[in-house]
């Protein structure tokens, strides 16, 4: 489907989407208001991004921006706190270019962890981890680990980027650097920092798509010296005609439908993981979290690090 075409499935909102929503945002809340939201739902979403380079149009900010309004949207469906992280990622790839501050792995790691130790300590018992940012991915990988088996948390890592793509993709020329569902990223919550006047000069298509088909392969993983691989101006794509109303309806769609695969998930994993986080009909206390050598119930599985 052409760039400019326009999916009937997308639905406009009548009004904007707020930059925020109140009552989500953990560091806009009080301590008791803080304490009252995980003994209700001891659900907490950490949006990941970096900062980056995403050419002359869109701000450095671009990943995160996206992972905040998005786990705002899904925070409302599935009653979650989100909480707010310094937006650095891990970005190499993007180095060459003075927009870019990059993180090394084992910091973002150690970093993370803190946040979910905190985190367990004052309650929370399911940590979701919202990142679009695709440089992020091996180390969130290995910290999502940490926090399951060190710490005890129910742990599931989303990646937001990929979910953009399987469900606007086909409308949105893709998901590429720079373009159409980036700016409608923006848009939805910062329209004041995208300057589609000055999106010139985006890098060839094919070669781009090339790029990205390699560095998304599931079974090899070939190591690109930077981005300028993919783009000799550092981002492709066609952000043309993008508009805030698209944006909103984007935003809004995305956020339910990630809420929705995200509560089956978090369901699956109470149910055959029950010695961590929410168990089916469990009445939750401030302060009350699974950990590992709990003692198991009748019937439960195993859990990591104990006998069968």
């Amino acid at each position: 489907m052409a760039d400019q075409e326009k999916d009937s499935t997308m639905q406009r909102p009548p009004g904007p989407v707020a930059a925020h929503t109140p009552g989500r945002r953990f560091d806009e809340l009080t301590d008791p208001q803080i304490a009252a939201a995980l003994a209700r739902s001891p659900r907490v979403i950490l949006p990941m991004g970096s900062i980056e380079q995403h050419g002359p149009h869109l701000p450095t900010g671009t990943d995160f921006f996206a992972a905040t309004a998005i786990a705002l949207q899904v925070a409302e469906h599935i009653d979650a706190l989100v909480l707010p992280l310094c937006p650095l990622g891990v970005t190499p790839m993007h180095m060459p270019y003075p927009g870019t501050v990059s993180l090394r792995p084992g910091t973002l790691q150690d970093v993370v962890t803190d946040i979910g130790s905190s985190l367990a300590a004052h309650g929370c018992r399911e940590f979701v981890i919202l990142n679009w940012h695709e440089g992020n991915i091996p180390a969130l990988a290995l910290v999502a680990e940490r926090l399951h088996r060190e710490i005890g948390l129910a742990v599931v890592v989303v990646q937001a980027c990929y979910v953009a793509e399987e469900r606007f993709g086909p409308q949105a020329g893709g998901l590429t650097h720079g373009g159409k569902i980036e700016t409608w990223a923006v848009l939805c919550c910062r329209p004041e920092l995208v300057h589609l006047d000055c999106a010139n000069g985006s890098g060839d298509r094919q070669r781009g798509e090339l790029v990205d088909q390699l560095r998304r392969d599931r079974s090899f993983q070939p190591v690109l010296t930077d981005v300028r691989t993919m783009s000799l101006t550092g981002w492709y794509g066609n952000p043309e005609g993008a508009t805030e109303q698209e944006a909103q309806a984007f935003v809004t769609e995305l956020g339910a439908e990630i809420a929705a695969r995200l509560r089956g998930v978090l369901e699956a994993l109470a149910t055959v993981q029950p010695g961590y986080g929410l168990r089916p009909g469990d009445p939750v206390q401030p302060g009350d979290r699974a950990r590992p050598g709990d003692e198991a119930r009748p019937g439960d599985l195993a859990q990591p690090g104990t006998p069968a």
